[in-house]
């Protein structure tokens, strides 16, 4: 399904309209119906029949069409708004809609955006934090910045005060990109003395919302928010947050997408630490000094001259650890076969190799598969 035109975007807000119908109740009554506007023009009996569709919705699904000019109305007026300040809509099956985005679980099926989502984003970290953070946070906020966006990494972020604003301007002035995500619609620049900040990053990066025209910040809208700030990620950091500060729910939508988790340890007597902390000590978080250890973390998932490009700390290795690393590469291999490739046996390579792995140069995947780190 794609949406061609004018008249596909009208139909897919019109489904919207109805509250309760996201991603998956849509993508049932297209797995049936095949296009938008079978489904408008859909019978009771049919739709009763897909997944996940009650009486209810089968009833307002009916009565759509009713509010067919209404909606269409809206939309035009919408477009003629985006156009003027350079906007853009971008829905789920365009494909310029980013990938990352589309394996979440709830992906935002329509989103706005100002600015430019490239290829190159597809690379993304995301860092988050207190909106009122110490010397310390602000400080690794802007080293943690500045080191991704020297390597290429777009920085991914709220436009909140505290750690959001300043991974976005550090970023920024290390003439990288950023994305940021907001809670409003990108007509209501939140919060308002983030204006300059905001047309910046509209030059150099991109804001994205999945909120229309006019939308005001009300609270609500934030942890939606957040769930994009993760699902445009290949991890997150989370630098200083109380335990229920919003950036603790971007890490339970990280960690609930299959995305990493990162965290600065901070003083164990400030609350603005407890967040990061606490997520370490479940080992919900890795604990990270600089942000290699992030890149390291991702190397599988990043540009291969990135991660060629990472220092590793001098490891003293014997000889065996020495053959086996030699081995060893990016694609798994069984304990077999490596047994067979360095001539030992396999109990004396799984010795070693636990050695490697404790030494954060190897990894174990299942099976008895083991990759280089």
């Amino acid at each position: 399904m794609y949406i061609k035109n004018f008249e596909d975007l009208v139909n897919l807000k019109l489904i919207l309209t109805i509250d309760g119908i996201g991603p998956q109740k849509l993508f049932s009554l297209l797995a049936k119906f095949h296009d938008l506007e079978s489904i408008i023009h859909s019978d009771y009996p049919d739709l009763v029949q897909v997944e996940g569709i009650s009486k209810t919705y089968a009833n307002k699904i009916c009565s759509l069409s009713l509010h067919l000019d209404n909606v269409k109305e809206k939309l035009e007026k919408e477009i003629k708004q985006l156009d003027k300040m350079g906007g853009e809509i971008l829905t789920y099956w365009d494909e310029r809609y980013p990938e990352s985005l589309k394996d979440i679980y709830y992906p935002p099926l329509i989103i706005y955006v100002l600015g430019e989502i490239t290829e190159d984003d597809k690379y993304s970290v995301a860092i988050v934090g207190t909106r009122q953070p110490s010397s310390y946070g602000k400080i690794q906020a802007e080293n943690f910045s500045s080191q991704l966006a020297e390597k290429k990494i777009t920085v991914v972020s709220g436009l909140a005060r505290g750690i959001d604003s300043i991974a976005h301007e550090s970023a920024l002035r290390s003439k990288g990109r950023t994305i940021a995500v907001i809670g409003s619609g990108l007509n209501i620049i939140y919060p308002p003395e983030n204006e300059k900040l905001f047309k910046k990053i509209k030059e150099n990066g991109a804001i994205v919302t999945e909120f229309e025209l006019g939308t005001k910040p009300d609270a609500p809208n934030f942890p939606r928010r957040n769930r994009i700030i993760s699902g445009l990620s290949l991890g997150t950091l989370i630098i200083e947050t109380k335990i229920n500060g919003g950036a603790m729910q971007t890490a339970a939508h990280a960690l609930d997408q299959g995305r990493e988790v990162f965290a600065i340890p901070g003083n164990i007597n400030s609350k603005q630490s407890e967040g990061a902390n606490l997520l370490i000590q479940k080992g919900e978080a890795k604990l990270v000094q600089s942000a290699d250890d992030i890149l390291v973390e991702l190397e599988l998932k990043i540009k291969p001259e990135i991660g060629k490009n990472i220092s590793q700390p001098d490891i003293e290795l014997n000889l065996f650890e020495e053959k086996l690393l030699s081995i060893l590469d990016t694609q798994p291999k069984q304990i077999d076969e490596i047994a067979i490739l360095s001539s030992m046996s396999t109990s004396d390579c799984l010795v070693n190799l636990l050695t490697l792995e404790f030494k954060g140069l190897v990894r174990q995947l299942p099976g008895k598969m083991f990759i280089r780190c």
